[in-house]
């Protein structure tokens, strides 16, 4: 987890590390494979947890196999582990469609929001911007175009998912 504090998922990566020590936090690091981590698997289905969520879980397990088996050394200068063991995914077999909200869709789910969450909602709705995005816009981020009588926010890429800079347009929004 220090190593790797730069992570925007790192919040996640902890969560998910929590959700596998009771079933293998007690395991010697190459004692935990897709045999120890079957419990664990079965036990996220029970929950009604999607493929998707597990692998996340997996994922960061098969990270830490390879980190141990090409970077870490212990006093001896030697890999954690000489090879990491094969983790597959899960085959994701029941992730919902993606599809566009209807305008009645979209009105009834704001309907169901405090106000203040419907217009970020119609916000987000309306530019794409994620909820840390959102959530964490300053105005000091804002540049005004004035030939078009409007403006723009431009986020800085520490606050954007993937680094980069993001230019968010706005618009004018009629509710529905």
């Amino acid at each position: 987890m220090e190593e790797h504090q730069h992570k925007r998922s790192i919040g996640d990566d902890a969560l998910h590390l929590r959700q596998l020590d009771p079933f293998i936090g007690s395991l010697p690091l190459a004692s935990v494979h897709a045999g120890t981590l079957r419990p664990f698997i079965d036990a996220r289905r029970r929950q009604g947890r999607k493929a998707k969520t597990i692998n996340l879980a997996l994922g960061i397990v098969r990270h830490i196999h390879n980190l141990a088996a090409s970077e870490w050394l212990d006093e001896h200068n030697l890999t954690w582990l000489t090879t990491p063991p094969k983790i597959k995914l899960l085959k994701v077999e029941d992730a919902h469609e993606p599809y566009p909200l209807s305008w009645d869709e979209q009105a009834g789910l704001f309907r169901e929001l405090p106000a203040h969450l419907g217009r970020m909602a119609l916000f987000k709705v309306n530019t794409g911007c994620r909820d840390r995005e959102v959530c964490g816009l300053k105005w000091e981020w804002e540049v005004l175009i004035p030939e078009l009588e409007t403006s723009v926010f431009v986020i800085p890429g520490t606050r954007v998912k993937n680094g980069d800079e993001r230019l968010v347009v706005l618009n004018r929004s009629r509710d529905r």
